[in-house]
């Protein structure tokens, strides 16, 4: 693997999995990459088995994540968690602005945007999800609506800021549905993000992470990592496995 920035493997279980089964699934994942060193590796799992995974996975090459925060430390806000929490129960990483957040539970670029603050300002690292929908996509307006989406996103942070940032461009037709983005549709979009980025942070663009996430599998992730703005992936139901996920992760090595 030649890239210039390290690359990251992220699974995203999403609503899945007990405590129980996440204990069992941390211990199989360890010894299935206990050796790799090319690239970082994150689990992001439901909060319920944050502490769990905690335990499992201390001393590891495994880096915890979580799904989603609250913009505030404290205070009456029922059902959120905050980053103080998620530091506690040693996560590094968090995911922001999901598609299936943005959708089925309306936040919105300004919602999101409070996240990123306050995550970096907590010294978690975000990884922001953007992307279009089919019908965005079709209409060709998919790439407005990204770099739309990261300048709101993104919205007053310092440079120094802003290369704590990984992106996930994840595009929401391809996500859960089998359909993934050719390399080149996601070198092409990964491209034009930097090139925003570039905009917005100058050479700093060239040091932050792109992920694709939509559909990543064992059998397409060394093609796209092969690409050069490509820098890893937020992958879903092919992390759901231990041993499916170190399949990925591996191919992923050999790009």
């Amino acid at each position: 693997m030649d890239k210039k920035r390290r690359p990251v493997i992220a699974g995203n279980w999403k609503m899945y999995k007990t405590t129980s089964e996440a204990r069992n699934y941390a211990q199989s994942l360890v010894g299935l990459v206990g050796e790799i060193s090319e690239l970082d590796i994150v689990v992001c799992a439901p909060f319920t088995s944050l502490p769990v995974l905690k335990e499992e996975l201390k001393d590891t090459i495994v880096h915890l994540g979580a799904q989603n925060m609250c913009w505030a430390d404290e205070g009456a806000f029922t059902g959120e968690i905050s980053p103080r929490m998620l530091l506690d129960v040693a996560c590094t990483y968090v995911i922001i602005g999901h598609s299936e957040r943005r959708e089925h539970f309306r936040e919105t670029d300004e919602d999101i945007a409070r996240k990123v603050k306050a995550a970096i300002a907590s010294g978690l690292k975000p990884i922001l999800c953007v992307g279009e929908n089919l019908s965005q996509r079709q209409e060709g307006k998919a790439l407005a609506v990204v770099r739309a989406q990261l300048q709101h996103d993104l919205l007053e942070l310092a440079a120094d800021d802003l290369r704590k940032i990984t992106i996930a461009y994840e595009p929401i037709w391809a996500i859960g549905t089998g359909k993934t983005a050719s390399s080149k549709d996601a070198q092409e979009m990964c491209a034009a993000m930097r090139s925003t980025l570039s905009g917005i942070s100058g050479s700093i663009a060239e040091k932050i992470l792109i992920l694709y996430g939509g559909s990543v599998k064992p059998d397409n992730i060394a093609e796209l990592m092969a690409q050069p703005d490509i820098d890893g992936a937020l992958v879903g139901g092919a992390s759901l496995t231990a041993e499916g996920f170190a399949q990925l992760i591996k191919n992923a090595c050999i790009a």
